[in-house]
């Protein structure tokens, strides 16, 4: 009997993608990730240092526990009848597949009456100075590259390496989240971490971009493409600059983070405005169903594939 069997796995992402799109989180504390975050957390407590090497070795117990615990659960899974397996180990991957949380807790800025409150559990950058438009951008910017991050590239590796290659990827999602920033703190400690997530989205985030092109009639590949580049991380331009292109505004631009001032490139069509509105957001946001919709597509054709 294969571990993997490719039919079960889709049967399982259209489940995981059912069960989030319906009933978003549910787990509350017992959630994976925070237990990720608990254990990432752990580890910085007791043997961090200003030190790639501590580091390293950070990525490595986590790798090594995310992948021993999910292929456990794997292996029990196999033992229960066909049907409850495919519904637990589909209800367990929605856990992990982010796209409901993500456009609930974006939407949420545009009637929020202290967006600049709203906008600083999404990002790292400094919140206070934001005027409503800079709010607006942020949350453009959080949901274009979280679909990466968030959606795509978990059902990615779900689809080709079953609950393990999904819980390994979180991991490596989450340490780069918590320690892969480029500040004195974290610069030596978590780089290897930021980049091997780096490597991890490599080919998700442009799949992402592309889903985001294919959907905007008025998105020219090129156009994107060739501007996604000019980011300073290796990925995150790619569904960023494909999301200005289709929003009608430009992204990016001059961004404070930890009391610094980065000067980031623009993203999108050099005439369109600079100053967002709560439509432009709500036309980011309108991807949210087409995307669900397309995965479940691809998904069924993958299952007829190995049907017949």
């Amino acid at each position: 009997m294969l571990l993997f069997d490719p039919s079960w796995i889709l049967i399982s992402a259209l489940l995981a993608i059912l069960f989030d799109r319906f009933f978003g989180e549910f787990m509350g504390r017992a959630h994976p990730v925070i237990g990720l975050g608990k254990l990432i957390s752990w580890f910085e407590t007791r043997f961090y240092a200003d030190s790639i090497l501590r580091g390293a070795g950070l990525v490595f117990s986590l790798l090594i526990l995310s992948l021993l615990a999910a292929t456990i659960v794997s292996l029990l899974l196999f033992t229960l009848p066909l049907w409850l397996h495919l519904f637990i180990n589909g209800l367990l991957a929605s856990t992990l597949i982010a796209h409901r949380m993500l456009r609930d807790q974006v939407a949420g800025l545009i009637n929020h009456p202290q967006p600049q409150q709203a906008v600083a559990m999404l990002v790292s950058r400094d919140t206070q100075e934001l005027d409503q438009s800079d709010c607006l951008k942020a949350g453009v910017e959080t949901y274009a590259e979280n679909l990466s991050d968030g959606v795509i590239a978990p059902m990615f590796y779900f689809v080709l390496f079953g609950l393990p290659g999904l819980v390994v990827y979180k991991a490596i999602n989450t340490m780069d989240s918590m320690v892969g920033y480029r500040n004195p703190r974290y610069e030596r400690f978590g780089k290897v971490a930021a980049r091997l997530d780096d490597v991890a989205n490599w080919l998700p985030a442009r799949i992402t971009a592309l889903w985001i092109a294919l959907l905007s009639s008025k998105v020219g590949l090129f156009s994107w493409w060739r501007q996604a580049g000019g980011h300073a991380s290796p990925n995150a331009g790619y569904p960023i600059a494909a999301m200005a292109w289709r929003i009608g505004a430009q992204l990016g631009g001059p961004t404070r983070y930890f009391d610094e001032l980065t000067d980031k490139p623009y993203f999108g069509d050099p005439q369109s405005p600079k100053h967002l509105e709560a439509s432009h957001l709500k036309q980011a946001l309108s991807l949210s169903l087409p995307l669900d919709l397309g995965m479940v597509l691809l998904i069924l054709i993958g299952l007829l594939y190995h049907v017949v």
